[in-house]
This record gives structure tokens, C-alpha cells and sequence, in this order.
């Protein structure tokens, strides 16, 4: 496990990790994850099986690798001027995003490997709510509460969307959003 954590960042290290990412990219592409292994793999990568196990331990957690580097924000949330609309903007996209057919396998694999896994993509989702926190304060708003914000918001997003018993429709976000939001006014008061 501990040279899975110290893996250097650069040189050939990184372009092993670039070879397997691309290769598990592709070979899904064409084929469904559970005819896909680690055999596979490393004939495209161009390196041996044995490579792959060192590194990530098992297939699961190899996916779950690939689902956190396409899970990981390329760039702020967009800023809408306010508190309030930045939330939602971003709910709504995010919902959006994970509830496709891609975001749903994205957010399986994650959650079979791992907790390192779950725990990167929880503090990306975090990174962006305190993005959005802090910008609301440098507006001179009151801001929000991260850990509310995730259980109010996130978490029911995010349970629709594994165990599929109800799409987080846009209105459905917006309700969260407006609930969650006359918490934070209530609990000023």
C-alpha cells in the first residue's frame, strides 16, 4: 500500500500512470467494464501486469484511479454574483454531470474501491462549495455552512443517483437549494 501513496509525480512514473489511464479510456470505449482486465490493460499501456498491480492493487481500485482524474475540477464554479445562484448553478450542474450514464459509472467506481477514492472525490465537491463560500463572504454575504451543505444538498443528489429510485430533476435541486438556503437564515437569526 505505501508505494501506492508515494508515488512520484513526473517522469516515468507519470507517464506509466498517463499509458494506464489511456488505455483503461479506451478499452471502454469499446467494451464493457466487467470484460475488461488487468491483462488487458497493460498490453495497451505497453506494460506488464505486475506493473499495474504494484501501483493500484486490483482492477476496482484502478477504475476508481480513472474515475477521480476525470472527476477532478478543471476550473472554478461559475460565478453568477450571488450567493444564492452560485449554489444553485453549481448544484445543477453537478447533478447533472452525475446523474448522466457516465457520472453514475464514474461515482460506482469510486465508491468500490477504496476510501481514498471517495475521500478525494468528497474534497473535490468540497473545494468548489468553499470556493463558493468564500467568494459569497468577499461579496460581503453572510457565506454557508460546507457540512450543511453537503447533507442538505449533495448527499440526497447523490443517493438518487446510486440507488436510482428517483432522477435529482432540476426542480428537485432547486428545492434542496431553497431549503437549504432558509436554513442558513434561520440558523443567523
Amino acid at each position: 500500500m505505501m508505494a501506492k501513496e508515494m508515488v512520484r509525480q513526473g517522469g516515468r512514473s507519470a507517464r506509466i500512470q498517463t499509458a494506464v489511464h489511456g488505455a483503461v479510456e479506451e478499452l471502454l470505449k469499446t467494451m464493457d467494464r466487467t470484460e475488461i482486465t488487468v491483462p488487458m490493460i497493460a498490453e495497451k499501456a505497453g506494460v506488464t501486469p505486475s506493473t499495474i498491480y504494484r501501483r493500484w492493487g486490483d482492477l476496482a481500485d484502478l477504475l476508481a484511479d480513472v474515475a477521480v482524474a476525470r472527476m477532478r475540477p478543471i476550473s472554478d464554479p461559475d460565478d453568477t454574483g450571488a450567493m444564492d445562484t452560485d449554489i444553485e448553478t453549481f448544484i445543477l450542474q453537478y447533478a447533472e454531470e452525475m446523474s448522466s450514464p457516465v457520472g453514475r459509472q464514474l461515482l460506482t467506481d469510486v465508491l468500490s474501491s477504496s476510501e481514498s477514492a471517495a475521500a478525494a472525490c468528497c474534497s473535490f465537491t468540497s473545494m468548489h462549495l468553499e470556493t463558493l463560500r468564500l467568494r459569497a463572504l468577499a461579496r460581503g454575504e453572510d457565506g454557508f455552512d460546507l457540512d450543511e451543505a453537503v447533507d442538505l444538498i449533495v448527499a440526497p443528489i447523490v443517493y438518487h443517483i446510486l440507488f436510482g429510485d428517483r432522477v435529482p430533476t432540476a426542480s428537485y435541486c432547486r428545492r434542496l437549494v431553497a431549503r437549504f438556503l432558509t436554513t442558513q437564515v434561520a440558523a443567523r437569526v
